[in-house]
């Protein structure tokens, strides 16, 4: 197949003077590299597209792909993660990885939990602050956690964000507010033990990869911007091994992933509550792929899988979604 890569550079956006932290989602030349190897390894042919702005040009033109392994995070708004793929559908380029709806929804850390609340999945008692004002609707149990409501790579968190008063809850929202110019996710803070699962596959053909354990060397409960940016010196990971707590971890995260409709391939975040049972914290349907510092490789890497063996089970998914879909009787 002739594959187009969709994806945002992060040297490209430092170079026009954006921080090193607005930048953190974006993407290294080494993945790039790793993804064009791993694919042109499974006997594909590759072509660097790059962030939306060289798509919309190249569609355009007239230029087109079997399928376009997609990876642009975006850089402004809810809706930055979709924009790659609504172009995709407008023009009816298959890609890899979940729809616009779906990267829209996920993004909003508050309108995803609400959506599977709403479908049994536990998550952990939250309320969305738009303006300081909505916490006079405040009825959550202090410790209480606070982060950006549309950020990933740990952006927005770091000791302030565990919170055990309501002045340090008012002060770190009104900083969060003011800083990502976005709402803020207050939610009652989860204190057990934090994984991460990783998922191939769509609807009853999704299934996990395996559990990881994320585990701090220092005195430290939080996985921040500042732990996710160095975790060799700061973060242990572990796969989790424990039968019964195996199965309860991975049951809530396929049921969070079907749920929502998630595709191909991602993760899942939770943590244990005071009871040791799982809480849904987050899904990442377009997760990093770096293939030495990205969770979803780490862990493949910690099972024996080749970071070649992953990107072809995320296109292997894709091709048999399409192809499922172009069958369906119109």
């Amino acid at each position: 197949m002739k594959i187009g890569l969709t994806y945002d550079l992060r040297e490209e956006y430092l170079a026009l003077g954006y921080s090193e932290e607005e930048t953190a989602e974006l993407d290294k030349p080494a993945t790039i590299e790793g993804l064009e190897s791993a694919l042109r390894a499974g006997g594909h042919e590759t072509e660097r597209v790059g962030n939306h702005f060289a798509l919309m040009a190249a569609l355009a033109a007239g230029r087109r792909w079997d399928l376009v392994f997609n990876i642009a995070e975006g850089l402004r708004g809810m809706g930055r993660e979709s924009l790659v793929p609504c172009l995709l559908d407008a023009f009816d380029v298959p890609y890899t990885f979940s729809d616009p709806m779906v990267l829209g929804l996920s993004l909003h850390k508050g309108m995803c939990k609400r959506v599977l609340r709403d479908l049994g999945v536990p998550t952990a008692p939250f309320l969305v602050v738009d303006r300081l004002e909505d916490l006079e609707r405040l009825d959550l149990r202090f410790p209480l956690f606070a982060k950006p409501v549309a950020e990933g790579t740990g952006k927005g968190i770091s000791a302030a964000s565990k919170i055990g008063d309501a002045g340090a809850l008012r002060r770190t929202c009104a900083e969060l507010l003011d800083k990502f110019e976005q709402p803020v996710l207050v939610e009652e803070f989860l204190p057990g033990r934090e994984f991460t699962v990783g998922v191939l596959g769509t609807g009853p053909a999704a299934r996990t990869v395996a559990a990881m354990e994320v585990k701090f060397r220092a005195n430290d409960s939080i996985y921040s911007y500042e732990n996710k940016e160095n975790y060799l010196e700061r973060v242990d990971y572990a796969l989790l091994r424990e039968p019964a707590l195996l199965r309860r971890v991975t049951d809530v995260a396929l049921d969070a992933w079907r749920g929502l409709g998630c595709r191909d391939g991602g993760r899942v975040d939770l943590r244990l509550d005071d009871h040791d049972q799982p809480m849904f914290m987050e899904v990442n349907p377009l997760a990093g792929l770096n293939p030495i510092d990205s969770d979803l490789p780490i862990m493949c890497r910690l099972i024996g899988w080749p970071y070649e063996e992953l990107i072809g089970e995320i296109v292997r998914s894709a091709v048999s979604r399409i192809e499922h879909a172009r069958r369906r009787p119109a």
